[in-house]
């Protein structure tokens, strides 16, 4: 069987501001994990705030590895379109300001078909799966 790359505990405000789990205002990228950047323009590491970033080249495999051991058995997250299915629950706010996930979930629909389903708490959990 196929292991799927899925994406989980991610919150999205009603105007599209989304904020991970662990994200403050001490803690802007919610990571205490250093963060891999695959590049072709290598520089030095670097700290801000909680997260140090290394800027790393190579083959992607290799690139890998090295993040799989900076994260000591923890898990491992991509930004490479590789996400197989997503789970990403709306909540009913407004903050205003922020990273902005999206304009509309719509525009997914082009790699990914959707199902949204809503709950009790005025929630709605958009279930993403790659076509």
């Amino acid at each position: 069987m196929k292991q799927l790359l899925r994406v989980q505990n991610f919150n999205v405000s009603s105007d599209g501001i989304g904020a991970g789990d662990q994200q403050s205002l001490e803690s802007p990228f919610g990571l205490d994990t250093p963060v891999f950047v695959m590049t072709h323009h290598k520089r030095p590491s670097f700290t801000l705030s909680d997260t140090t970033f290394h800027f790393v080249g190579g083959d992607p495999g290799a690139v890998l590895e090295q993040a799989r051991e900076a994260a000591q058995g923890k898990d491992v997250r991509l930004d490479a379109d590789l996400v197989d299915t997503m789970h990403v629950a709306v909540s009913p706010v407004k903050l205003g300001s922020g990273l902005q996930l999206w304009q509309s979930p719509d525009e997914l629909l082009d790699r990914f078909h959707l199902d949204v389903v809503p709950s009790p708490s005025g929630a709605n959990h958009h279930l993403f799966w790659r076509k």
